[in-house]
């Protein structure tokens, strides 16, 4: 089981002017690794699925996720990519900041051995986070945990053996996309981001399903129908959309 947090971070000078960061962070209940953390400028559903995304391609699938009701913790977009894995999405009682102790004793740990550094000479999310990955693999993981009474990563690897990996596939990253639902007009278009796209086969007149990258906008949605992955959409050619197609075959 993995718990999962949002940390309000410092300020750093970023363009320029100050701004607050944020670090959506996963721990591993049970070894206390660090399965992905990483620091954005905005605490929103997009950036915690990319978070939550690198974790799971990192150190595998987990079979269940702690999260609080935090909007971002309470959207569809985490619970379908929980379901799609096969990983139980759980909530805590709401006003429970205790129950997801593990998670907020690291923050304590951060706080008191990383961020109490002069961060002044960071003006970029890259290079905080440059030295955030550092300090964990290099520190954290590697020195003896009070509790365990033994290293993070050692412990980790003692159930290697019982980790689910996502099986290869160049469609793994749809996994995490949003969805949603589409009615196929009659010239077998639809619309998505103020674009009309043409399905990759004929649909006219029917429901899909749209899976999308919300941090991408200029990656074209991926057409689902009846859970079957049918392909990328494209965008709509107006030359050739502008006939019905020839559903006759020359003999």
């Amino acid at each position: 089981m993995w718990q999962c947090d949002t940390l309000v971070g410092p300020y750093l000078r970023l363009g320029g002017k100050p701004a607050r960061v944020f670090l959506i962070c996963f721990i591993d209940d049970a070894s206390r690794v660090i399965t992905h953390g990483q620091f954005h400028a905005n605490d929103n559903t997009a950036n915690l699925i990319d978070c939550f995304q690198n974790a799971i391609f990192k150190r595998g699938v987990p079979r269940a996720m702690y999260v609080d009701n935090g909007s971002n913790y309470a959207s569809m977009e985490l619970a379908r990519a929980c379901t799609r894995i096969g990983t139980v999405l759980i909530h805590t009682p709401v006003r429970d900041g205790a129950a997801k102790g593990k998670i907020e004793r690291f923050f304590k740990t951060l706080r008191d051995n990383f961020l109490i550094r002069d961060l002044s000479a960071i003006n970029s999310l890259a290079e905080l986070n440059t030295a955030f990955h550092d300090w964990v693999e290099n520190h954290y993981h590697l020195n003896r945990h009070s509790i365990l009474d033994m290293r993070p990563i050692d412990r980790f690897g003692m159930d290697l053996q019982r980790i689910q990996w996502l099986q290869p596939s160049i469609y793994n990253r749809e996994i995490f996309f949003a969805e949603t639902k589409r009615k196929v007009a009659a010239d077998n278009t639809f619309r998505h981001r103020n674009t009309r796209y043409e399905p990759p086969a004929y649909l006219a007149g029917s429901a899909i399903t749209i899976r999308f990258d919300r941090a991408d906008p200029n990656q074209p949605p991926i057409v689902y129908q009846d859970n079957q992955r049918l392909g990328e959409a494209t965008a709509l050619d107006l030359i050739a959309n502008d006939r019905k197609p020839n559903l006759f075959i020359e003999r």
